[in-house]
């Protein structure tokens, strides 16, 4: 699992006013949880940018005024018309503590569903996972190779090492459907066969 430094400031205040001039400064105020207490802290937006913008789970080291603690993002909140990060969750993560997290799907190989003129149609871009932090997944991998038209991969084939899948077992993944111009061929052939067409 990659992971980023980002050194915070902690916060006294805690109000909509201090929180307001932090964006201005190009901060952005958070909390980190999950520990015995909360601490709220203020983040330069650039030092987030890599840890945002990616499907990736990053393990972030933080910094806040000496004090050392490896986290996760939980949740970010963004400014509805502008789209600027206005606020960030931190989880701590503990070696011995399991921890929930969305891991990004991977699909990997060809499907012969596709190759026939199938249309791939991906329900789940990620799953939530639960695992201690050193058996966290980067990517899940789902295999296409056996994928062929009417076919779905659904969420209880996935078998992770030392982690569990948290959705709901019946949940697709990702299947192939007939398009539409597959369909139309197969009619016509349909009828060729019939003798149809003279």
């Amino acid at each position: 699992m990659k992971s980023i430094a980002i050194s915070g400031s902690a916060r006294q205040n805690v109000g909509k006013r201090e929180s307001k001039e932090l964006r201005y400064e190009g901060q952005v105020p958070a909390v980190l949880y999950g520990g015995k207490e909360q601490t709220h802290f203020s983040v330069s937006a650039a030092d987030l940018k890599p840890v945002l913008y990616t499907p990736e789970v990053i393990f972030v080291e933080l910094e806040i005024d000496g004090k050392k603690a490896k986290a996760i993002v939980q949740e970010a909140q963004f400014h509805p018309l502008t789209d600027v990060v206005t606020h960030v969750d931190f989880l701590e993560l503990f070696d011995d503590k399991e921890v929930s997290v969305n891991i990004p799907v991977a699909l990997v190989g060809t499907s012969p569903g596709v190759k026939m003129g199938g249309k791939l149609v991906q329900k789940l871009r990620k799953l939530r996972v639960k695992a201690l932090p050193n058996n966290l997944p980067q990517e899940i991998e789902i295999p296409m190779e056996g994928l062929e038209v009417g076919k779905s991969y659904r969420v209880r084939q996935v078998s992770l090492e030392n982690a569990t899948v948290l959705n709901n077992s019946d949940d697709t993944i990702v299947s192939v459907v007939m398009s539409r111009a597959l369909r139309q061929a197969e009619q016509e052939a349909a009828k060729a066969a019939k003798g149809g067409k003279k």
